[in-house]
């Protein structure tokens, strides 16, 4: 596997701009998701799992826009998917999709509300929205919780597919929590953010928990001739 990078890493680079999928999306990025879609769906058919998790190793890389663009082009299929905002430290998911966070996946698990009560159906047609919640003092214990396994059964009996958006594994390793829980980890690569030696550090991270990587998405990638122009974004499943 080749992937191309720019030699400095850019330091406190901001969260990229959310531009979700929609019928005004250029050709080649709908396109782009479907093949991504396309791959995810026969690594997640060797499990029969159909709950994944969106990672990648720093902040600012664009795994929550991917995130939410997987879901929408899932939700495509007449499939019913649950996208979760599982990074109880950062969230972001709200923002993307404009829902209130004012309650979510952290008071679900404290007992303070039901799911039914917080969810957001029909953001889109077939395409339902769990933020975050209240940022709670102890997340990782959280997600280790029996409530937690139990939601997560729920949900999956529940939906087609599940997605869950979470903590970068560079910062923590709350992403790390769900292995055994999910079917693998899609990571996004942001092309001039990601280097080298984050993939390395994250596939050491990954193996040493014995998790599974279902593959990659490059986001950000230059596509001009004249240097420093950036076109659509291309995203590439590996």
């Amino acid at each position: 596997m080749k992937i191309k990078f720019g030699r400095k890493k850019k330091q406190n680079a901001p969260e990229m701009r959310a531009e979700t999928l929609s019928d005004k999306s250029k050709f080649a990025i709908v396109e782009s998701y479907k093949s991504a879609r396309t791959n995810i769906m026969f690594s997640l058919s060797a499990d029969d799992n159909k709950v994944f998790a969106v990672t990648s190793y720093s902040k600012g890389e664009g795994k929550s826009t991917v995130s939410a663009n997987l879901a929408i082009s899932f939700s495509k299929m007449e499939k019913r998917v649950l996208l979760v905002d599982s990074d109880l430290r950062r969230p972001n998911l709200h923002n993307i999709f404009k829902v209130e966070n004012t309650a979510g996946l952290s008071n679900i698990i404290g007992k303070m509300v039901d799911f039914d009560d917080v969810v957001h159906r029909g953001v889109l047609p077939n395409l339902d929205i769990l933020p975050s919640g209240t940022i709670p003092p102890n997340p990782s214990e959280l997600l280790c919780s029996n409530r937690f396994i139990n939601l997560f059964n729920r949900l999956s009996n529940e939906y087609d597919y599940v997605i869950f958006d979470t903590p970068p594994i560079g910062a923590v390793a709350d992403a790390l929590l769900l292995k055994d829980l999910v079917a693998g980890f899609v990571v996004v690569l942001r092309e001039r953010s990601t280097t080298h030696g984050d993939i390395q550090n994250l596939l050491d991270s990954a193996k040493l928990a014995d998790c599974k990587l279902l593959g990659f998405i490059k986001v950000g990638c230059i596509n001009s001739k004249r240097r420093g122009k950036r076109g659509y974004y291309y995203y590439q499943y590996y």
